[in-house]
């Protein structure tokens, strides 16, 4: 396909479905340039011809993606062992699975070699475009490897080359918030935005940004990374081996931790809200120093980016207890009065299938690129 064909794909993937006219007026084509693009892509299966639309004249007929034109195998290092998930293109889950994690990589990318033919059992070869693996850790701009997870003891591990020398597909592994971000931009709650931030709430802190439409990474891949800012001086120990990092403090690990410190029977944020409710000083004095703390450091962010949107992904069922209460707080207290209030934030909690379906986007996002 031609870089016009694939411009057309990421319009309907961002607009929904589009007549031809209104298709060619956005990307500036003649009427009869797009008649013969379309017809490639309706004849390839990427594309389809819907419902029709009342327009001056005769009825328009609407173009939009067809879903199983291509497929997409996402899997989440998250947990163990880890979920891997099919997807369609428009984000659609298709079926699910799990693989046994192993923390020697060449042995990971067997376990995931001898799992994908079953997830993938009915599906046309030429419809599989690749396989994404979504990580806590950093990863390099092609990515191709993982420079540093300290969460799975990993550092320079090229594991996209691993799945790919094993299954003959093309594989990327991603950041784990990078990848709910591009997902979130194509098929999620960012698609009509074209600056955003996503903040990761789980055992570690996440971040990723999109600025004018694209993911921005930076020079080596690791751009807008606050997890290990230093917000706190003098702040805790980091697992990183600096000290007063944001993930130090604000994360459900480090929740976890000082709770234990303070003697408290509560390893979970849901628990440690409990104990708070009942008046347990310890308890309010933890999530009062971890609110503050991302709330300062999204303050930064929004200082420095501002996004149209900041959506915080957690894993807890409700995110609305006196963590959260504190985190707007210094949001609110923290950035320039011009900018207070101004930036929504959103909340999602996320599971299983959300990291899943963010490691495939990483591949679906390649694909409407034309980048394979």
């Amino acid at each position: 396909m031609t870089p016009t064909h694939h411009r057309i794909l990421r319009s309907l993937n961002a607009s929904g479905p589009l007549t031809r006219a209104d298709l060619g007026a956005e990307l500036a084509l003649s009427k009869a340039a797009m008649s013969g693009l379309t017809r490639d892509l309706i004849e390839s299966a990427l594309v389809e011809e819907t419902t029709s639309v009342q327009r001056q004249g005769r009825p328009a007929v609407l173009l939009d993606l067809r879903a199983d034109g291509a497929c997409f195998i996402g899997i989440s290092l998250l947990s163990n062992p880890a979920p891997i998930a099919l997807t369609d293109l428009k984000g659609n889950i298709l079926a699910r699975a799990s693989v046994a994690f192993d923390p020697d990589a060449e042995r990971f990318a067997d376990n995931v070699a001898q799992a994908v033919p079953a997830i993938v059992s009915g599906v046309p070869r030429e419809r599989l475009a690749g396989i994404g693996v979504a990580l806590s850790g950093l990863v390099d701009e092609d990515k191709e490897r993982c420079i540093k997870s300290t969460l799975l003891g990993w550092q320079d591990v090229p594991l996209a080359h691993f799945i790919r020398k094993r299954l003959d597909v093309p594989a990327f592994v991603e950041n784990d918030a990078k990848a709910l971000a591009i997902s979130e931009k194509h098929f999620g709650e960012a698609r009509e935005f074209q600056n955003f931030s996503v903040i990761s709430l789980g055992d570690g802190i996440g971040s990723a940004h999109f600025i004018h439409g694209r993911l921005y990474r930076g020079a080596h891949g690791g751009a807008g990374e606050i997890a290990h800012c230093t917000i706190e001086m003098p702040g805790r120990p980091c697992r990183c081996g600096k000290t007063g990092c944001v993930d130090a403090v604000a994360s459900l690990s480090a929740l976890a931790e000082m709770a234990r410190e303070e003697g408290l029977d509560a390893t979970t944020l849901t628990r440690l809200e409990q104990e708070a409710t009942r008046g347990s000083s310890a308890a309010i004095r933890i999530l009062h120093r971890a609110g503050a703390a991302l709330g300062r450091a999204i303050a930064n962010v929004i200082q420095i980016n501002d996004p149209q949107m900041i959506l915080i992904a957690h894993q807890e069922k409700s995110f609305s207890g006196l963590y959260a209460t504190v985190m707007q707080q210094a949001i609110e207290a923290n950035v320039l009065p011009r900018l207070s209030g101004r930036t929504p934030i959103r909340t999602k909690r996320v599971d299983n299938d959300v990291w899943t379906r963010g490691a495939a986007s990483v591949v679906a996002e390649s694909f409407l690129n034309g980048l394979i």
